[in-house]
């Protein structure tokens, strides 16, 4: 596991560089280009970045400064006894480099950067291996490729997503978001689709809800608190919201984590694989920095 902090920006060059291993990395904050044999794709705050043994790639960040993700590597033996068992083949190769900020993958963003925190490499390995699992199961049951989107499109949406994510605990409009990116509402909100495979809203109510996810796991804060925060304007939608994305109350979920008996619910249990494991912190720097 690595926890990848870039900083680099605009005005650094990209470079080409190879996975060694399978790459499944969680983009917790920031945007920024991902470019390898399976496509191109804009990556931001809680989309999944898809990398097969052996390819190279490229990440640009033409859409602002910096970016955070934690990256999980798989050796290609690991992988492909996964592959096996949750896509139904052991040659398993991704047919795309990304993954978007979907329902299905927002609970293990969220165990992923809570775990993070703690830094605890048995339970990150258990994390590792079921979040390739859900991910091989979703595209074993879809065919995604990366949409054909021009490179002005892909910028403006980038620069659309830095402006959420600075301001997603605040109240947003389509119309605001489309004048932001220079476009009309339908033009945005379809090149938006186009680029990111979610919508405007679907992007602000994951942000929101993850990070009211995160406070609820490793913070004692007042859900009230919690929930105005995050953006939600009263308790009872954001109670909603939770119980749709989460299949329990905001005081379930507290109680289920900090008592560590989460069982059956759409957020899915940890399994006990016993591979090795080891974890380490990169950082992309500018150079001379």
């Amino acid at each position: 596991m690595s926890d990848v902090r870039c900083e680099l920006g605009p005005q650094d060059r990209s470079f080409e560089e190879r996975h060694d291993n399978v790459a499944i990395a969680v983009v917790l904050a920031g945007a920024f280009l991902y470019r390898s044999e399976s496509g191109c794709s804009l990556m931001y705050p809680g989309s999944v970045l898809l990398g097969n043994a052996g390819a190279c790639f490229e990440c640009g960040h033409d859409h602002g400064t910096g970016d955070h993700c934690i990256s999980f590597h798989f050796s290609r033996p690991l992988f492909e006894e996964i592959a096996a068992s949750a896509a139904g083949s052991h040659r398993f190769r991704f047919p795309t480099t990304m993954l978007p900020a979907i329902r299905q993958l927002a609970a293990h963003v969220v165990n992923v950067e809570a775990a993070a925190r703690r830094e605890n490499p048995i339970y990150l390995e258990e994390l590792s291996i079921t979040l390739a699992e859900s991910v091989l199961g979703l595209l074993s049951d879809d065919t995604r490729t990366c949409a054909h989107v021009s490179a002005r499109d892909r910028r403006r949406t980038g620069d659309v997503v830095r402006h959420i994510e600075d301001n997603a605990d605040q109240p947003l409009s389509l119309a605001g978001l489309a004048s932001a990116a220079g476009m009309s509402k339908y033009h945005f909100l379809r090149s938006f689709r186009r680029v990111l495979g979610v919508t405007p809203y679907q992007l602000i109510l994951n942000i929101r809800m993850r990070r009211a996810a995160l406070a609820l796991r490793t913070t004692s804060t007042r859900i009230s608190a919690i929930a105005y925060e995050a953006g939600f304007g009263d308790l009872s939608t954001f109670n909603a919201r939770f119980r749709e994305m989460a299949g329990m109350t905001p005081q379930a979920f507290r109680k289920a984590f900090s008592q560590s008996m989460i069982r059956k619910s759409s957020w899915p249990s940890l399994t006990r694989p016993s591979y090795r494991f080891s974890g380490k912190i990169m950082r992309k720097q500018k150079a001379g920095a």
